[in-house]
């Protein structure tokens, strides 16, 4: 994929999770997540997956933003999907609007939940949060499950960029 058309990939992307925000979130599945991967190659991409129920979930994401805002052009690129139901939209949208979130963001909507878990991690259970590190190869360089330490997570991502 020449770098143009990573750019344009990456662009469709950040547009559809931008503008979801007043209609409804887009759906990712795993075809959506393999073209996420691609459409992010040139960039440090992190993934969170989170949910409105999630305590610690709803705690760390103003972090995340905060965290995306100050890397964010160094070459991060943050990126949220929500495991809330999707008759929970909207109280997912209002969540990541009152934390300060305007990265692309996305409802995970897979055909069958544990392929989809274990496409992106075999060790992953899907217990929440959790986050998925990427380096500009589009490569998982680290996973973070349950509450992570955001210092160790700065550092991580500051590793890559």
């Amino acid at each position: 994929m020449t770098r143009r058309k990573s750019m344009a990939a990456l662009a469709g992307f950040a547009a559809a999770g931008l503008t979801a925000q007043t209609k409804k979130l887009p759906l990712m599945n795993e075809a959506g997540y393999t073209k996420l991967l691609a459409g992010a190659k040139g960039k440090v991409l992190l993934v969170n997956f989170w949910a409105t129920w999630c305590v610690p979930c709803r705690q760390e994401m103003p972090a995340l933003a905060k965290l995306e805002a100050k890397l964010k052009a160094k070459g991060l690129l943050l990126v949220t999907i929500s495991a809330d139901e999707p008759e929970d939209d909207a109280t997912a949208q209002e969540f990541l609007k009152k934390a300060g979130v305007t990265v692309p963001s996305y409802l995970k909507q897979a055909a069958n939940d544990e392929k989809f878990i274990s496409s992106i991690e075999g060790k992953w259970s899907g217990a929440l949060p959790a986050l998925f590190l990427y380096d500009k190869t589009g490569k998982k360089a680290q996973s973070f499950i349950g509450e992570t330490d955001l210092k160790v997570l700065e550092a991580a991502i500051t590793k890559l960029l």
